[in-house]
């Protein structure tokens, strides 16, 4: 008995995070939108790229922030050196010698969240917007991420972002054209439950400093609607960057920001002050996404136990077996699909071991 409420337990959850929730988010927010009052509005935005040793694409970074369409009088960029000891902070320098909107900010070695932290305090624009050295964007995508803060009720956007064609097997676009359906209808719900590091945007009236060992990306989104505000997607506003070159290069990278991720999941408070359509999302996008490791760890070991208890038990684990197949002959979308869930077991045990750093590498293949 025991083992049949195991089965049917996680296989629901595994069933409703990845297609139950999403296909429901995507029919209520038909029925029940809460558009953005979105406007021509353009006012002083402080862009902060956090960085550390990112000498090969600093200057690239930097020109196409500059090229950006929106008023030069109305915009300046920040450079937050996280204690960088090759030549970034002499090129941004150099930079910032010909160009005044450009200014380098030198941090002790603290993390990205803490060097971003830091710059916060020491800008001015109205709206404070954040991106990564290896990301670019398009030329219009500021005015898009600004012209949601014309609705009041808006302190939170990040941006539509895809990746560059990886060099190996990386299958991270797949993942991502995925993820940014479901932030599109969560968006019209009313909220996203997370954010895309390399274009986002915060007013700077409702901008919180979070621990530095959190990252932006899932923090801000939930805090905001815990003080009563909007985190919403703007697909316009579009940005891209190198992905790791393969899965099992994403699949490091995975173990490292699912660390982060247990953190806030596990000490992050996210549930407090929350209404129960955002409560939902949170519930289904963010903790059974994170558990779905462990949910088929579950699966499996029920599957095993039922083998002999029916067709459905059986028919069930040999289409587990055939996913581990598929993906340890290196089938494509399988590989990624597995080392990803497994990815989330694995950052579990070492954040309950070891804890979560605020600083780290940065993944291979991705300057």
């Amino acid at each position: 008995m025991i083992a049949k409420v195991l089965f049917w337990t996680s296989l629901g959850a595994l069933a409703w995070t990845q297609a139950g929730y999403p296909l429901a988010a995507a029919l209520f927010a038909r029925v029940r939108a809460r558009p953005v009052r979105k406007g021509d509005f353009t006012p002083t935005v402080s862009v902060v790229v956090a960085a550390h040793n990112e000498q090969g694409v600093i200057q690239r970074r930097l020109e196409n922030l500059l090229a950006l369409d929106y008023p030069a009088d109305r915009f300046d960029i920040v450079v937050a050196s996280d204690e960088s000891t090759d030549r970034t902070d002499e090129l941004v320098e150099a930079v910032a010698a010909r160009e005044p909107r450009v200014r380098l900010l030198r941090c002790p070695r603290g993390g990205k969240v803490a060097a971003q932290n830091r710059a916060v305090r020491e800008t001015e624009g109205e709206i404070l917007a954040f991106s990564d050295a290896n990301a670019q964007w398009k030329p219009d995508a500021l005015r898009q991420l600004a012209g949601n803060f014309a609705d009041p009720d808006v302190a939170y956007v990040c941006g539509g972002h895809f990746n560059e064609a990886a060099d190996g097997t990386n299958r991270e676009g797949t993942y991502w054209r995925w993820e940014a359906w479901l932030r599109r209808n969560e968006s019209r719900l009313g909220s996203i439950t997370g954010g895309i590091g390399p274009i986002y945007a915060v007013r700077r009236a409702d901008y919180v400093d979070v621990d530095p060992r959190f990252g932006h990306d899932l923090a801000l989104p939930y805090l905001m609607v815990q003080h009563g505000r909007r985190a919403v997607f703007e697909p316009e506003a579009i940005a891209w960057e190198k992905p790791s070159r393969d899965i099992e290069d994403e699949y490091r990278r995975k173990v490292r920001m699912f660390e982060h991720c247990w953190l806030i999941v596990l000490r992050g408070k996210m549930l407090r002050r929350l209404g129960p359509t955002y409560l939902v999302e949170v519930l289904s996008h963010r903790h059974l996404r994170y558990a779905s490791g462990l949910l088929h760890l579950v699966l499996l070991g029920a599957s095993v136990a039922l083998v002999r208890a029916g067709l459905v038990y059986q028919l069930a684990l040999g289409a587990q077996l055939l996913l581990f197949l598929a993906a340890a002959l290196g089938v494509g979308i399988a590989r990624y699909y597995v080392l990803v869930t497994w990815a989330t077991v694995v950052s579990l045990v070492r954040y309950l071991r070891f804890g979560v750093p605020a600083v780290w590498a940065k993944a291979e293949g991705t300057r």
